[in-house]
């Protein structure tokens, strides 16, 4: 069994995952405290991958990316490269894809916490950034740590978005969902099973880990 297909999917799971966490908390912070104009329309916009199916995300993302695509070109002028078809590329389809499923579980972790902590923080001269750190960030890490696993699954499992994206190259794209539907479209069903009881104890374990952090 080719086991790379596998180490790519475990490589953009955790880059992923690592990349969004660092993002989502943030955002989610400002979208459950901050008070702007439009701010229903942008938390709309946040949520709307998870609306929209992975074959339009990446078709979408395909032009974005792209050579003439405004994140394409700018890309190509800092790095002097294209993202399409590259790992990079792939890392960024999976993050757009997958922030939705980041942002709502820390939102709804932040939401849970005694306002009271917050008002105290401000009357003891805390600034709003040292309040998220120190205060927020303390508070809520049992819900990051749960939305970190449901990204880093999500990720390991992405499919459609790669491979609008990414293509299937071989160490670079083929990600193990992608070396799961070419074996059986080629009918080598053994290398599939392989692949797929691969995901099996992985994700069983995670999701069991997720519902302890979620009970706490």
């Amino acid at each position: 069994m080719d086991l790379l297909p596998l180490y790519v999917s475990a490589k953009l799971a955790v880059i992923t995952t690592s990349l969004l966490i660092l993002i989502s908390a943030p955002l989610a912070y400002l979208l459950v405290y901050g008070k702007w104009p439009g701010k229903f329309l942008f938390e709309a916009l946040v949520n709307l991958p998870i609306a929209l199916p992975p074959t339009v995300i990446g078709f979408y993302l395909l032009y974005l990316l792209g050579p003439q695509g405004y994140v394409g070109a700018i890309w190509r002028e800092v790095f002097g490269g294209t993202l399409l078809f590259t790992f990079s590329g792939i890392v960024i389809a999976t993050a757009v894809y997958n922030l939705p499923f980041s942002v709502q579980p820390i939102k709804a972790t932040f939401e849970k916490i005694d306002p009271r902590l917050r008002e105290n923080a401000y009357v003891l001269g805390l600034s709003p950034v040292a309040t998220f750190f120190r205060v927020m960030i303390p508070n809520s890490i049992n819900g990051i740590a749960a939305a970190a696993i449901l990204v880093f699954l999500h990720s390991l499992g992405a499919f459609g978005v790669v491979l609008m994206v990414g293509g299937s190259i071989s160490g670079e794209t083929r990600v193990a969902s992608i070396a799961i539907y070419e074996a059986v479209e080629t009918m080598n069903y053994s290398e599939a099973w392989l692949l797929s009881l691969a995901f099996l104890p992985v994700s069983y374990f995670l999701l069991l880990l997720v519902n302890r952090l979620t009970r706490h």
